[in-house]
């Protein structure tokens, strides 16, 4: 089975792109991050043509989750259970479902903004309550992972220069230690091999020529448990999918599980 997961920056703006890589990569279930689409207008159908289901979690705003697959969809649990608010507004950024033997969880991590803004608090609670929703799963004996943009860079490897970030989200102590409390749940790093250079950043900045440069982050993230860490045959990251017009600023990391 290939699973995959990819920030797509706005399923509508990438919609040609994601049909055609869905064709040609052969992945069976995608957790998809930022659909920027409201439910009603999600492209269910052109999907459909494709032989896949999708469970989303969207409202139209900068938010929105998707799982789509082909090998069965069930069990939808459609936003994190017990999940804090931001003002007011319980944001769609998680999905669970059950696709053939695997159970996934699609999520986006919130940005965190900047160091002291309550968005920085709200993402460091969002992810200690999604710790506590996925605990049973990942200690269970059905492969199960978490995938998605986590907005978190877990290791100074994982940043193109550290000293650039010095003062800013996406690597501090308290994000990552709130990654390695997710880890302790039950869960690994599945990190995967990248197509090019040293190290399988998943995402560059549209600024400052960050993608030809390689100024990239591993941000985007597959966390498994026992069972599907154990079937893991491949992984990587599909860098050629971050080129030419039109691309999302993220790449997919697709994983080959053989459950």
């Amino acid at each position: 089975m290939r699973i995959a997961t990819w920030n797509v920056n706005s399923i509508t703006a990438r919609l040609p792109r994601l049909l055609a890589w869905l064709e040609s990569s052969g992945t069976d279930v995608l957790c998809v991050q930022e659909t920027k689409c409201a439910e009603a207008a999600f492209p269910y159908e052109p999907l459909r043509e494709l032989g896949y289901e999708a469970a989303v979690n969207a409202t139209g705003r900068w938010n929105g989750v998707a799982v789509l697959s082909r090998v069965g969809l069930t069990d939808v649990v459609s936003g994190l259970p017990g999940g804090p608010d931001y003002e007011g507004d319980q944001e769609p950024r998680a999905i669970a479902a059950t696709c053939g033997a695997v159970r996934v969880w699609s999520v986006y991590v919130p940005n965190g903004r900047e160091i002291g803004h309550p968005h920085y608090d709200y993402k460091l609670r969002w992810l200690d309550v999604l710790r506590e929703a996925v605990t049973e799963d990942a200690k269970g004996s059905r492969p199960f992972a978490v995938l998605g943009d986590f907005n978190v860079a877990p290791t100074d490897d994982d940043v193109w220069d550290r000293t650039r970030f010095d003062g800013l989200t996406h690597v501090t102590d308290k994000e990552r230690e709130a990654l390695t409390a997710l880890r302790g749940a039950g869960l690994s790093d599945v990190v995967p091999r990248p197509l090019k250079y040293d190290h399988p950043f998943t995402y560059w900045d549209y600024r400052e020529l960050c993608f030809p440069k390689n100024r990239g982050m591993r941000i985007d993230l597959v966390y498994g448990n026992e069972p599907f860490a154990g079937a893991v045959a491949d992984a990587y990251v599909d860098r050629e999918e971050r080129k030419g017009k039109g691309a999302s600023d993220h790449a997919p990391v697709v994983v080959d599980v053989q459950p």
